[in-house]
């Protein structure tokens, strides 16, 4: 998945402000304890990252962006 794909499904499962909100400030378990930012910028597969945010977020993440 391409970032930009990420942030797209991301933002339409959230809202673009509470997007930004949960990828810079919730640590996800699924990532090491990392937040989103923080898995990406150290270079996890974005894939990875949406798994983790799906897992995290079952019931806000849409089954069709699953």
């Amino acid at each position: 998945m391409r970032l930009t794909d990420f942030w797209a499904r991301l933002e339409e499962a959230f809202g673009p402000g509470y997007a930004a909100s949960i990828a810079r400030d919730q640590v996800l378990s699924q990532l090491d304890g990392r937040t989103i930012e923080q898995a990406l910028a150290a270079g996890e597969r974005t894939n990875v990252v949406w798994r983790a945010v799906c897992a995290a977020y079952p019931d806000r993440v849409p089954a069709r962006l699953r």
